[in-house]
């Protein structure tokens, strides 16, 4: 799985990024299952690039609440 940008993420609206953030959160815990039975990750990076973009997408929301909040 590919970096997801900043900026394609900034252009999502809230309910995009909430699915998005629902389906990788489902992938995540697909392969560190598979990770924790022995079986060979088919890409060793991919626990890690989803873990960046669900980091990814957890800052954008939370500048998004910021800046409505006015905090």
């Amino acid at each position: 799985m590919p970096l997801i940008k900043t900026e394609d993420i900034r252009e999502m609206s809230l309910e995009e990024m909430e699915e998005k953030l629902k389906e990788m959160r489902s992938e995540l815990f697909h392969e560190r299952g598979q990770a924790a039975m022995g079986g060979a990750p088919e890409s060793p990076g991919r626990i890690r690039a989803l873990r960046k973009n669900i980091a990814r997408i957890l800052t954008v929301m939370n500048e998004n609440e910021r800046a409505k909040g006015g905090n």
